[in-house]
């Protein structure tokens, strides 16, 4: 199949100009210019090309600045593909020099095409669906990061003003219930001007189950500080702000969620990923995007080197010796996998499995990495199959244990 192709493209995409670089099969280059990141200029050199033959068109970057040449090569019926960054960077070592450049990135782009199909990456043909979603997972991103600086923004200013509040709010701080108390009344001076009838009742028709307590907890706290500590007035200001912000936020987060639902409903593979346990909406549609349908990771310890999940083995004579964590991969499909195991913990074989690893001497984040791991085996041969997950029945897990 790679021998059909006379012309092997490389394209280091730019924002405004792109550099692009095409060999032959023997390696003799057809093209070397700076190449306009325009549909006239991307389908001038296309169809320049395609006298040449059949044409792969590879870039470093198939989102954002590259989705235009991307989305001009399908319009012109060729194919595409993408080479990972740090396959690129591993590959440029082989060539001589040190420059860093667009013409020689891009030459190194095409002759990975030309001489390392192994190292490509499939882009999906003609899937708006995962070109929407990305869009949407990575605004969904973006939020969460908002979410954790506002939430620890809040946290900084109670510690700051009144420790011992922040101690009883702070690891409730994105609940419905603290954020409408936030909101209202503000710091420990307008909490306490509330009262305990007044809190009780903002903070019951959030939290019917736990409100008496948190509003107990909250009195608890307010009586354990009499000290007004400086700059208290104004944070009585800011808080209600940053609460009114920080729920704003999370409901964008609510609202995206059942966005990215209903669109990953309709991928063949939502039912698949979806029912492997600690696996959820925000999950799936990250490990959509990363992983696709899984058929370029021939074994699933492709897609755990990948992921950044397979232990790095380290042995040189007698002094050094044992497996280590990676440090590379894509961190965005690591953290996916490890969140995942987390939420796995649940399941009762996740569970046996982690409990297992913590008796075996590793600590908390090590064994999850472990599970994490070993979750990968499970997801690769479901996408492979095109099968759900399935349970393992509880004498089974008994005899594993």
């Amino acid at each position: 199949m790679h021998d059909e192709y006379g012309v092997f493209l490389g394209l280091d995409v730019g924002k405004t100009d792109h550099h692009a670089v095409a060999l032959d099969p023997a390696g003799k280059r057809l093209h070397d210019a700076a190449l306009p990141n325009t549909e006239a200029g991307l389908r001038k050199l296309f169809d320049k090309l395609a006298r040449h033959g059949k044409i792969l068109a590879v870039v470093d970057q198939p989102a954002s600045i590259g989705a235009l040449p991307v989305a001009v090569a399908r319009a012109c019926g060729h194919q595409v593909g993408y080479l990972p960054g740090l396959v690129m960077r591993r590959l440029a070592d082989l060539h001589p020099g040190t420059a860093k450049t667009d013409a020689r990135d891009a030459y190194v782009i095409a002759d990975a095409a030309r001489t390392l199909p192994h190292t490509l990456r499939r882009v999906d043909v003609g899937d708006d669906t995962l070109a929407e979603l990305e869009m949407l997972v990575g605004y969904d991103d973006d939020l969460a990061g908002e979410v954790t600086r506002i939430a620890n923004r809040i946290r900084g200013l109670l510690t700051q003003i009144h420790p011992p509040l922040e101690r009883v709010l702070g690891p409730k701080v994105q609940h419905p219930a603290v954020l409408e108390a936030l909101s209202r009344c503000g710091g420990p001076a307008g909490l306490r001007k509330a009262g305990r009838s007044k809190l009780t009742e903002i903070v019951k028709a959030r939290a019917p189950r736990m409100g008496t307590r948190l509003v107990e907890q909250v009195f608890t706290a307010l009586d354990a500080q009499t000290v007004v500590v400086p700059g208290t007035a104004a944070a009585e200001t800011i808080l209600p702000r940053l609460a009114e912000v920080l729920r704003d936020l999370l409901r964008q987060r609510d609202q995206l969620a059942a966005q990215v639902e209903g669109m990953l409903d309709a991928h063949p593979l939502s039912s698949v990923l979806t029912s492997m346990p600690g696996i959820g909406v925000r999950t799936a549609a990250r490990i959509l995007l990363e992983v696709g349908d899984g058929t370029g990771f021939p074994t699933s310890g492709h897609l755990a080197a990948y992921a950044g999940l397979a232990p790095v083995t380290r042995r040189s004579g007698t002094s050094i010796r044992g497996e280590h964590p990676p440090k590379g991969g894509n961190k965005q499909l690591k953290r996916a996998f490890f969140l995942s195991a987390f939420a796995a913990l649940s399941d009762p074989a996740s569970r046996a499995y982690y409990d297992r690893k913590r008796a075996e001497g590793k600590k908390h984040n090590a064994a999850l990495i472990c599970l994490a791991r070993r979750r990968v085996d499970v997801l690769h041969a479901m996408l492979r199959t095109r099968t759900t997950y399935q349970h393992k029945p509880a004498e089974k897990l008994a005899l594993a244990a």
